[in-house]
């Protein structure tokens, strides 16, 4: 007893110091995301995630390794919007050699706390492009002024001109400049670029880049990265940081399931099978009701098609020429136009997967081959079903009144004008004739009355 009262000031010791040594060493964590695709709703819920995660861990700094042909806008908006709102620095790296920040990515490497580069990389061609159709990229060449006319005052002769082109698209360049240019002053960087990166979808190497106060660092590696923002100060929400990366450890977070479930779904060629399946699992079901299994795929694909296209830069023209060439390839079913209907819904399905998604909102597009696949095998499937129709419609009749009509039949008891009954295709019948005919002889079936069959004695040459 008398051991363990002298041993408590010791344990106690020992766990203050345990703790001590867990506090010391949680800032010297640091936590690196990876990015290696578009921007999209995927990519957005990792960073959002992993930032959580390295505020609760008590990260010392996020490296967020990125490597974008650009993507969505508002998907880009909220990861940027994630950055700013940070306790842990962010210092963007756009890494590895050979990699980009384009478009988008232009526009969160400007967000960062930091802003790092590998040799042999590039940022840039941050114009916004209108999705889902339409639009076009800004004049850049506008035609000249002209001279002022007589009395026109210097002033007024001075005035630019009104930009030409498709007004909508004037609004979203001069929106993207506006918020590339408030990140830009924000983080003390190179604002006149950046509308220059905007308006004329200018690019840089790493090089020119840290020249112009676009960037902060150039680095080969996560080491000399670290190395080289040692000490450096960053404004992290109103307050002047100073970087100790010294010694730093860095973890990598992975993607979890949901952002790689995320990723698959909103993939432009899986989004593009889900819609189909969705239609041909409808149509089956509506075709052979009670089936079930047609009706429950479909019904599951065409919602989880409907999200992916809700998040994806769709064309509606291209939704609608798929659309409209599948109802002619099923109208070619029911209608047949001698193969018209049929081709003109290929051409129209073909059409329509090219540009039913916006490649020019940051290579998000169905890849050629797939597409090509698709149609052959939708269009040689609904022919393979014309050719049966017309097969069916070739065979004789086997039921039915068109069926008996023309059959021979044999006589089993009399038949007068009243009645009498004959044996006709393993059944027997009740019939009448003008012409008496005795059992065991041989008629026609001329039509039917109800159920009552009219024959007529065979002619010779029938016979």
């Amino acid at each position: 007893m008398r051991i363990s009262r002298l041993c408590a000031p010791f344990y106690m010791l020992l766990i203050l110091w345990s703790a001590a040594l867990l506090s010391a060493d949680s800032p010297r964590t640091g936590v690196v995301l990876q990015v290696n695709d578009a921007i999209g709703p995927a990519t957005s819920d990792y960073i959002e995630r992993g930032l959580n995660q390295a505020r609760e861990r008590g990260a010392a700094l996020v490296i967020l390794q990125l490597d974008t042909p650009g993507g969505l806008d508002t998907s880009m908006r909220s990861i940027i919007r994630n950055i700013i709102a940070s306790p842990v620095p962010v210092v963007l790296y756009v890494s590895p050699p050979g990699a980009r920040a384009a478009s988008a990515g232009t526009y969160m490497l400007y967000a960062s706390h930091v802003a790092a580069m590998a040799p042999a990389t590039n940022l840039g061609a941050a114009t916004p492009v209108q999705l889902g159709g339409g639009g076009g990229l800004p004049d850049m060449n506008p035609p000249d002024k002209p001279a002022p006319e007589a009395g026109q005052g210097e002033a007024e002769a001075k005035k630019p001109a009104m930009p030409s082109g498709d007004a909508m698209h004037h609004k979203m360049v001069n929106d993207a400049v506006a918020y590339i240019r408030s990140l830009a002053e924000m983080r003390g960087r190179n604002a006149g670029w950046a509308e220059k990166a905007v308006r004329e979808a200018a690019s840089l190497s790493a090089e020119k880049a840290l020249e112009q106060n676009v960037i902060d660092v150039i680095a080969a590696d996560t080491g000399e990265l670290l190395e080289k923002i040692d000490g450096m100060t960053v404004n992290v929400n109103g307050v002047d940081r100073k970087l100790d990366t010294q010694g730093l450890t860095l973890k990598t977070i992975e993607p979890d399931w949901r952002t790689e479930l995320l990723s698959i779904i909103t993939n432009p060629n899986i989004a593009y099978i889900l819609m189909l399946l969705g239609i041909y699992g409808l149509f089956f079901e509506l075709a052979n009701p009670g089936f079930v299994l047609p009706g429950v795929i479909g019904a599951i694909s065409l919602l989880l098609a409907l999200y992916a296209m809700q998040v994806l830069p769709i064309n509606y023209a291209g939704l609608g020429l798929i659309l409209l060439g599948i109802a002619f390839m099923i109208g070619e079913m029911f209608m047949p136009s001698f193969g018209i209907l049929g081709i003109g819904g290929v051409v129209a399905f073909v059409f329509g997967s090219i540009i039913l998604f916006d490649a020019g909102g940051g290579n998000i597009a169905v890849s050629l081959p797939l597409i090509f696949a698709v149609s052959f095998l939708t269009a040689g499937f609904f022919f393979i079903v014309i050719r049966v129709v017309f097969n069916a419609f070739r065979k004789p009749v086997v039921s039915g009144m068109e069926q008996l009509v023309g059959s021979t039949v044999e006589i089993t008891e009399e038949v007068d004008d009243r009645n009498g009954r004959v044996f006709v295709h393993g059944e027997v019948w009740n019939a009448r004739s003008e012409t008496g005919l005795q059992a065991g002889d041989r008629a026609v079936v001329t039509g039917m009355d109800g159920l009552v069959l009219k024959i007529e004695p065979l002619k010779e040459k029938e016979l």
